[in-house]
């Protein structure tokens, strides 16, 4: 048993697990405000990790002006987006809107293979060491930067719904839009809040892997990989969301493990959080966070 080998793959997991707990708080913070999953948030990464990059190599920006640069973009998109595409869609049946999320993201992988062609690009060299060693484990540069990013994310989160004015407002219409509105909300305005924190939350996590592997059209997927994190954790739990995102992170890294010492089957790491969602939904529907709706017939 390769102990070495395990404590690496634990390593990338929780590291890897925070950016999708990242990209699941994405999902609840469109979910609490409006019932409404996004199934173009893996096209949000896309979007954003595209203009980082566009940014970065067609303008020769360096990297800490290109990035805000691309993530103030990604707030107008969202803005955008929500106005003129989702909010004439308000009081529609739920189903119309999660089926126009997914025409979202079929138009926007199709528009981006358009743009940017469908071979995988890679960032250009963002730090000195690409790679540093930690405790005698290695860690490349960009995943200490998507921790920090991480944490700082996560904080952000907290502070800005325990503290925040906006962020009082909104939970607040996640619990009633109509005592909401009485109260003087402004629910369009909370609905378009929420979808631009959301791109820009989830172009973070776009560039991050974007810098790691390359964009390409496949980074779309983490949207559908990161899923299961947001159904394990609580479609409504911002918390469970970033610890069902750890979870699903070390457990596509233990599968791996696992594949590559016994079973080498070569496809592990890619379907073991599809079995975690299975379970779940059998065992414990709302999740490990999430709220429980009670029906009274």
């Amino acid at each position: 048993m390769e102990t070495g080998l395990l404590f690496q793959l634990v390593l990338n997991g929780l590291i890897v697990g925070a950016l999708y707990g990242v990209v699941a708080m994405s999902f609840v913070l469109i979910y609490k405000a409006s019932q409404v999953v996004n199934f173009a948030q893996g096209e949000f990464m896309l979007i954003g990790a595209w203009a980082c990059w566009w940014l970065l190599t067609y303008w020769q920006l360096p990297f800490w002006i290109g990035f805000p640069v691309a993530l103030a973009f990604m707030t107008v998109f969202g803005v955008v987006l929500q106005v003129m595409v989702l909010r004439p869609l308000i009081g529609e049946p739920v189903i119309s809107v999660i089926m126009a999320t997914v025409g979202l993201s079929i138009f926007f992988q199709a528009l981006m293979k358009w743009m940017f062609g469908v071979f995988a690009q890679p960032f250009p060299a963002i730090f000195p060491v690409e790679r540093i060693r930690i405790m005698g484990l290695e860690v490349q540069s960009v995943y200490l930067l998507s921790i920090a990013l991480s944490l700082m994310i996560m904080l952000g989160f907290w502070w800005f719904f325990n503290f925040s004015k906006h962020g009082l407002a909104m939970r607040a219409t996640a619990f009633d839009q109509q005592v909401a509105q009485s109260l003087g909300i402004s629910v369009p305005q909370v609905f378009a809040m929420s979808w631009a924190i959301s791109a820009v939350v989830s172009a973070v996590a776009g560039v991050v892997v974007g810098v790691v592997s390359g964009v390409s059209s496949g980074l779309s997927f983490y949207g559908i990989k990161v899923f299961p994190a947001v159904i394990l954790g609580g479609l409504d739990s911002v918390v469970g969301a970033m610890l069902g995102g750890i979870i699903v992170g070390v457990l596509e890294n233990l599968a791996q493990y696992v594949d590559s010492q016994w079973l080498n089957w070569g496809n592990m790491t890619n379907i073991a959080p599809f079995y975690a969602l299975i379970i779940i939904l059998l065992i414990k529907p709302y999740g490990l966070f999430g709220t429980k709706n009670i029906e009274r017939v």
